[in-house]
């Protein structure tokens, strides 16, 4: 009661720590320690390594063919970027060019797994804003692209597609017509999404100047991929240091300036529309010729070489695979996931097994962007930005 007779309400400031995760959804495999006060965060302690796979480690005592699956693991929605990059680093130690057809495939299955990617992304940031339409659409819409990785490599998840001089299956043309429909059934619901999803005005609210990063910030901090082409950064290394067939193609990157939540989702939305384009241009250009360097064709005895590659249009491995072993050196490989900049450092002793493996994954650098972005933001934001970052915890922890 108040000394005049009315009633007052006592404010007290709020301040503590929070336990958020690890938990799906919402925190994913990572424990967020929040610091608020009242509803501002102060700072938020990450708490990461709960699905750590050692995979680096492991890498030290298995054969190269091996470790295919393996790299593959940390990202397996990403899988054919991770297997991608690895088997470059290996390719240049081996002094080995795989044949032009095999490029544009290797191109081909990266960006119908960019797609993929780019929409369990946006999937899980329209759940984590509680938008379950959002989240059906882009799980559901991605498992048109999942049918084509799985008709052209034989595998679901982990597909293994890439390997040293080529890649393990040809285009046939069942793949080429469900592609063309995968393409057409695509950009017509592009167009449901951004009425529904991009000009949503709730999910507007929750994205824009939300979890706002600078060019230079994104730069000090690290960001790589998306999140740095929406802060005005202008850096693909598809463009910079051009592989697979991505020289001879024509495509444009999206790059915004705001840096704020809403930008980085438009970047990811974009590219979806740009790795479209570049599709139509492979099944249209990709030239005629083998899918193997002809080092390891020519180890195929003729009659199966003839069955294989003609008819039946994959590879079954010859024995060289089974425990090569690379001349002495060390090569670095980049590549542009669909999570931004993946560098592999590998060491080779002369052996059948790498002496030193090392990857750099975009999320890992997310780590920190994630922790700097977070401060100062209000809680309610917490899962925009995180969200918004298209962070994925295996790929940081590795």
């Amino acid at each position: 009661m108040l000394p005049e007779g009315g009633m007052g309400v006592e404010i007290v400031p709020a301040s503590g720590e929070l336990n958020v995760g690890p938990q799906h959804p919402g925190a994913g495999h990572m424990r967020i320690v929040v610091k608020l006060n009242g509803d501002i965060i102060e700072d938020v302690d990450l708490d990461v390594g709960y699905v750590h796979r050692s995979v680096e480690k492991l890498c030290e005592s298995r054969n190269y063919m091996h470790l295919i699956p393996l790299v593959e693991r940390p990202a397996i929605l990403d899988s054919i970027h991770m297997n991608l990059g690895y088997i470059i680093a290996v390719e240049k130690i081996l002094n080995v060019q795989p044949p032009e057809r095999a490029q544009y495939l290797r191109s081909f299955a990266a960006e119908v797994n960019r797609i993929a990617s780019h929409l369990y992304g946006l999937g899980i940031l329209t759940v984590f804003l509680g938008h379950s339409t959002g989240f059906m659409w882009g799980f559901g819409d991605r498992e048109v692209w999942v049918e084509i990785l799985q008709a052209l490599t034989g595998a679901r998840v982990t597909n293994s597609y890439v390997i040293p001089g080529g890649v393990r299956r040809d285009l046939g043309s069942s793949i080429v017509e469900m592609t063309n429909k995968a393409l057409d059934y695509t950009e017509r619901k592009l167009k449901d999404w951004r009425s529904m999803v991009l000009n949503n005005p709730v999910l507007r609210a929750r994205l824009e100047n939300v979890g706002v990063m600078s060019k230079e910030n994104a730069i000090k901090w690290g960001a790589v991929g998306p999140n740095l082409r929406a802060s005005g950064v202008y850096y693909d290394v598809r463009k910079t240091e051009p592989y697979g067939a991505y020289d001879k193609l024509d495509f444009e990157i999206p790059v915004y300036k705001e840096g704020d939540g809403f930008a980085r989702t438009l970047v990811r939305f974009e590219e979806i529309e740009q790795s479209m384009k570049i599709i139509r241009q492979i099944i249209k250009d990709i030239p005629e010729g083998p899918i193997l360097a002809d080092r390891f064709l020519n180890q195929i005895p003729p009659t199966r070489r003839k069955k294989w590659l003609e008819e039946q249009r994959r590879v079954v491995f010859p024995g060289y695979y089974a425990s090569f072993r690379p001349p002495k050196g060390e090569a670095i490989s980049r590549i542009e996931a669909g999570r931004g900049e993946l560098v592999y450092y590998v060491v080779s002793d002369g052996t059948a097994h790498p002496y030193r493996l090392r990857m750099i994954t975009p999320s890992y650098r997310l780590i920190y962007v994630f922790k700097q972005l977070s401060k100062g933001a209000r809680y309610a934001d917490l899962v925009s930005i995180y969200g918004s970052l298209d962070y994925f915890p295996p790929e940081a922890d590795r």
